[in-house]
């Protein structure tokens, strides 16, 4: 049996699994709270695991073992960028927003401002941030359908992005929180045991010596010592100190950009108590923490076993080069067959990324949607639960398909890297306005609009004038060029102009409610009342 028929069975038996547990879910999601929310029901420990498989995304398995593949050392700071960012998640915002809102991001930021600005302005910032990412998410599906079932025609690979898709609206519209969650379970469990495999297997071969897999990864890698020190990809002596901005605001990004991630925050909301969204983010801390580590093996292994120029030459952003590694150990431990099934297991681990993590994504910004804009801006209020359920469902629809569009333009470019994008924009508009709502006592309504907009804009216009999108070979539009700063990740330019919005929009409005504030600020830390109220 070839490669191609085994992952293709093996996803098969996936998406029957998933698309039964999302049948399921569908029969007992009947309240806007289940569809938004999983009735509240989810353990700490289910959370953190659903945690774990809405972040550990394709662009973690896939991305981060390319670029450590391609790249090394300056690879390896991705890994470090999305485990440190969980400290900021666990220290400043799990438990602050699980206490003060509902359902989503905007529920904390409307509570003591005028909703209606706000809830537009975090709408919006939502759909963007779930938008960029998403792009990331179809991006890796096309290329690993171009190796593990041969289809390398440009057809072939929108028609699969297109699938994945439509199986992602599928989850969100009939299995809402619930169905999404479960199947984001199930997809960490199988990622876990598919990537400490490779990696025990890995380790295996090189007698458990990780200092053997380092070395024979800088040799053939071709660039020697180089390939394990800073520098090949960031700040090297062509790109000078631009390199070196372009680094510092990666890790900016990375680190910043979690705790603004709205599909991230919409997690909080699913567990009963606020000791159980500690409880969920201490398990996902130490499940993504061991899974960052085995990216490190998984990256090196590739360019050892596999070698540099064959993962560019299959895909040139590396995104491939886990599953050629799989192939590759299977093959020399058990033989051709071991390679396959391998091969056909790590594909099928990948997809089922993919799948639960697009699924969260189009959650997110389907409940941002119908919760935020159609209940609470065009509405007033006045929607019940279920016309909001509706158009949360319809929204998915929409998202979705914009999200196919745009994917097919950027097949081009490594999945970690439009992760690190969209960290970027979340980190610039986002969190500004979730840090100071939380802790500033003068924060108000045109803060929260000038934070959010401000951050947002100066991010998605540094982002079209870069190179990611033109004057370079891995551009969206390689053949045109109308960048106007070398840097590709815009973090360290529009994270302080989301900031600085914020605080000039605060200090020029002379909007101040002290008595909100407490409130806010009682409910935050005891969660009293975050149950009843909808945030207005």
């Amino acid at each position: 049996m070839s490669h191609e028929t085994l992952s293709t069975i093996l996803f098969l038996v996936f998406v029957a699994l998933t698309l039964a547990i999302t049948f399921w879910a569908s029969r007992n999601t009947k309240s806007a709270a289940d569809f938004y929310a999983g009735g509240r029901s989810f353990s700490g420990l289910q959370n953190g695991l659903a945690i774990g498989g809405d972040y550990m995304s394709a662009a973690s398995f896939l991305g981060i073992a390319g670029i450590i593949a391609l790249s090394g050392y300056d690879g390896f700071l991705y890994s470090i960028g999305f485990l440190v960012a969980w400290l900021v998640a666990l220290l400043l915002v799990a438990e602050l927003m699980r206490n003060s809102g509902k359902y989503t991001m905007a529920d904390v930021l409307a509570f003591r401002m005028s909703p209606r600005p706000v809830r537009t302005a975090a709408g919006v910032s939502t759909i963007v941030v779930s938008i960029f990412y998403l792009l990331a998410q179809m991006v890796g599906a096309g290329a690993l359908v171009g190796l593990l079932l041969g289809v390398h025609s440009q057809a072939g690979k929108i028609w699969t992005i297109i699938a994945v898709g439509l199986l992602m609206i599928i989850y969100v519209v009939f299995g809402g929180m619930k169905g999404t969650t479960w199947v984001q379970i199930v997809k960490a469990v199988m990622l876990m045991v598919g990537a400490a495999l490779i990696t025990l297997l890995v380790l295996g071969k090189f007698g458990f010596n990780l200092s053997g897999l380092l070395g024979d990864a800088a040799t053939q890698s071709g660039k020697g010592d180089a390939f394990l020190n800073a520098g090949l990809k960031y700040g090297t002596a062509a790109q000078g100190t631009w390199g070196k901005i372009d680094l510092i605001s990666l890790g900016l990004a990375l680190v910043l950009g979690t705790a603004g991630l709205p599909h991230v925050l919409i997690r909080f909301y699913t567990v009963p108590t606020a000791r159980d969204a500690r409880k969920s983010v201490l398990w996902g801390i130490g499940i993504i923490g061991v899974f960052y580590l085995l990216t490190l093996v998984l990256g090196f292994g590739a360019a050892a076993l596999v070698g540099s120029k064959t993962i560019a030459a299959a895909d040139k952003a590396g995104n491939t080069a886990a599953p050629l590694l799989a192939q590759k150990v299977g093959q020399d431990i058990f033989g051709d067959v071991g390679g396959t099934v391998l091969l056909a297991v790590i594909a099928a681990v990948a997809f089922a990324t993919i799948l639960a993590v697009v699924a969260g994504l189009t959650l997110a910004s389907s409940s941002s949607f119908a919760h935020d804009l159609y209940a609470h801006v065009f509405k007033r209020g006045a929607a019940t639960e279920r016309q909001e359920v509706v158009v949360a469902r319809v929204a998915a629809f929409v998202i979705g398909a914009v999200a196919i569009a745009l994917s097919i333009f950027a097949q081009s470019l490594n999945v970690a890297f439009l992760v690190s994008l969209a960290f970027a924009v979340a980190a610039s508009g986002n969190l500004p306005a979730i840090l100071y709502s939380l802790f500033w006592k003068r924060f108000n309504t045109a803060g929260a609009v000038s934070a959010i907009y401000g951050g947002l804009i100066s991010a998605v216009v540094l982002v079209i004038f870069s190179p990611v999108v033109s004057g370079s070979p891995t551009a969206m539009r390689p053949e045109m060029d109308f960048h106007l700063i070398p840097l590709s990740n815009p973090g360290i330019f529009s994270i302080p102009i989301g900031f600085l919005c914020g605080y000039l929009g605060t200090i020029l409005s002379k909007e101040y409610n002290a008595s909100k504030y407490a409130e806010i600020e009682v409910r935050s830390l005891t969660g009293l009342g975050a149950e009843q109220t909808t945030g207005h």
